[in-house]
């Protein structure tokens, strides 16, 4: 499931990283609010980037958003996948991408004019109706419905554009070339249909393990291969958020209190779902068509299924999934459709509306009205989020007053007996190694390495608490001996050994391989065996992945001649090519302007990633881990209990 997961968690990426959702609305997504400039504003920012600056109330709605849409994807988004899929950190590193461009933008004087921001209005996506602009009224109305600001609309607007401005400024040297975007449109458009055999060497049963001598013979020819990295150890001191809760004073007034000041996190949306039946008029007769939408009006009203009669009369793009409009895409409809939707109630149907282009009949499949959780269910998840928070400024403040303490005596020992807390040692660690229970992430191990010997480091924030330590021991890189790595040297050599033995039962089984036999020898063999009816270039293989000696064979091989064996990482396969379809020189012609524009786009934005990395060095970035990690968990805590 995680796997799966996070290869849709990609697609939900935008072309460009540095759109991030601010607003989260029916039909408008609007990005660019909350970042603020000047010296004065970073005093209570999460983040600062150069004098650009990101509170955390931005961050926490635009979390918020995000998990929000993840939701409504993956029915069963918990705390656990949302941290495992580490998308509070993906959602703040998009927002600070966006704030290096704005600061970038500031440098070089780019602005929007007003004409700029009212064109953009005007062909903005979700103020289309037929092709053109619903107008300034209807416009403001939508703005009104969906509780956005005009100021903070059109201020979004403004700094899109500007964003868009500063991204063709830095991506203006990018070309693509005729050579590349015909080799683009060949991967993209040439396909073969193979089949392959496959074994791995996990499926492969070896008689005895490998003998000492073996091992040993194996370590002396392989010894580059065997390293021990650098590592190091320290003191620490760690205080767990959950051990300090019990310390923790928590009154009914505070929790009313966070109730009363943060209401909108509360909030439960109006939650309407829409169905329609859509018979255009384009260019017949009014009187037949409408006679038509009343003959199924009549129908609906006799009881006939509604998404039935959708799928068969309705003629808009709705119509195969039974007119369904979902929860927001129904605030495209136009104004009298939309008028007609607020006096329905759940399961009701409208009477025939006529429009300028058509007639449509319209249901609400569900409606439940914008709500408010109460006080009373709320509390248990306040009361977490204020516990949460009151432990982690304790631990803050006990680790701030030890870093204070230890620097002063430039020992942490010394400074950790004056303040009664217990100090431990690391052992030795790799850079980024988990500690024990309490630092999964290697925040602590990670941090060692930023140290010199006998620095004590700042407060170091992890999920689980606050620590601090103090570098003792650095043990630099170095070949290995037998005896360190034994027993990695007997793993490799037993998977080595039945990696051989994988390669010689495919060796024997192609040797038994006819036009016809392919799965009664899997079957024999316990082989797997599968059909890609469409293989390109690049393409991820089931267990074999990618691999380019495949791709090679895919468009060279001869039909139904049987490869050699193809190694991969885990096993071997071999394949055969049953058919191919080549890219066409004139269908090619035909699409090669969007083709170009495809590929320069993801020239584009694969340069502004590397820019970005680079400009992220020299602007430099502060972020208040703490603050970062209290908010996450005031947005993760309402996930605890969803499966």
């Amino acid at each position: 499931m995680l796997k799966t997961m996070r290869k849709n968690v990609k697609s939900l990426k935008p072309t460009l990283w540095i759109v991030i959702a601010m607003f989260v609305v029916s039909i408008f997504v609007v990005w660019g609010g909350g970042l603020t400039k000047g010296e004065g504003a970073g005093a209570g920012a999460l983040v600062s980037v150069g004098k650009v600056h990101i509170s955390s109330e931005t961050y926490f709605q635009a979390l918020r958003n995000r998990l929000e849409a993840l939701k409504n994807q993956f029915k069963e988004l918990n705390r656990s996948f949302i941290e495992q899929l580490n998308i509070p950190q993906q959602v703040l590193e998009q927002m600070i991408e966006q704030a290096l461009l704005s600061e970038l933008a500031r440098d070089m004087g780019l602005l929007a004019s007003d004409q700029e921001v009212r064109d953009k209005i005007i062909s903005f996506p979700g103020l289309q109706q037929d092709g053109k602009f619903i107008g300034f009224d209807e416009y403001q109305r939508r703005l009104t419905w969906n509780r956005i600001s005009l100021a903070d609309f059109e201020g979004s607007l403004r700094k899109d554009i500007i964003l868009n401005k500063v991204i063709q400024v830095i991506t203006m040297g990018v070309v693509v070339t005729p050579d590349e975007v015909w080799q683009n449109y060949q991967k993209e458009k040439e396909s073969a249909k193979v089949e392959y055999l496959v074994l791995e060497k996990s499926k492969v049963e070896l008689t005895q393990k490998p003998q000492a001598a073996e091992a040993q013979s194996y370590f002396e020819k392989n010894k580059d291969k065997y390293k021990i990295p650098e590592k190091r150890e320290a003191a620490y001191v760690f205080l767990k958020t959950d051990g300090l809760k019990k310390e923790v004073a928590l009154g009914e007034s505070e929790i009313e209190s966070y109730y009363k000041d943060n209401l909108a996190q509360f909030q439960i949306p109006e939650k309407l779902k829409v169905s329609r039946i859509y018979l255009p008029f384009a260019g017949q007769d009014k009187a037949l068509v409408q006679a038509e939408a009343q003959s199924v009006m009549d129908r609906i009203r006799r009881g006939e299924d509604f998404a039935a009669l959708a799928k068969v009369h309705s003629k808009d793009d709705k119509a195969k999934t039974g007119g369904d409009w979902g929860l927001y895409e129904w605030q495209t409809l136009a104004a009298k459709e939309q008028e007609e939707i607020k006096k329905l109630g759940t399961g009701k149907v409208s009477d025939l509306i006529t429009l300028e282009d058509g007639s449509s009949i319209i249901k609400v499949t569900e409606k439940e009205p914008a709500a408010t959780t109460p006080l009373t269910e709320a509390k248990p998840r306040i009361r977490n989020i204020l516990l949460d928070q009151k432990a982690r400024t304790m631990a803050a403040q006990r680790i701030g007053n030890l870093e204070t303490s230890a620097k002063k005596e430039k020992n942490l020992d010394a400074a950790a007996r004056k303040l009664g807390q217990k100090i431990q040692n690391t052992g030795l660690l790799k850079e980024g190694q988990a500690l024990q229970d309490i630092d999964p992430s290697g925040a602590i191990a990670t941090a060692l390495f930023k140290l010199k010997d006998k620095e004590i480091s700042a407060p170091i924030y992890t999920y689980g608490g606050v620590g601090i330590a103090e570098l003792r021991k650095t043990e630099a890189p170095r070949a290995a001996n037998f005896d360190e790595v034994a027993s990695d040297v007997e793993n490799d050599v037993t998977e080595a050994a039945k990696k051989d033995k994988a390669l010689a039962t495919i060796k024997e089984v192609r040797a038994k391989l006819t036009d016809k036999n392919w799965e009664d020898i899997a079957q024999k063999y316990k082989l797997e065996y599968k059909t890609i009816n469409e293989h390109k270039k690049e393409q991820y293989i089931g267990v074999i992945g990618e691999n380019p000696e495949i791709d090679r064979l895919a468009f060279s091989l001869p039909f139904k001649q049987v490869s050699d064996p193809v190694g991969f990482e885990n096993g071997y396969a071999v394949v055969r090519v049953l058919d191919r379809k080549q890219a066409e020189k004139a269908e090619f012609e035909k699409e090669k302007e969007t083709q170009t524009s495809s590929l320069f786009e993801t020239k584009k934005t694969k340069f502004l990633q590397s820019y970005l990395a680079k400009l992220r060095d020299e602007k430099g970035v502060k972020i208040k881990y703490n603050l970062f990690l209290q908010t996450t968990n005031d947005i993760l805590s309402r996930y605890e209990s969803e499966k």
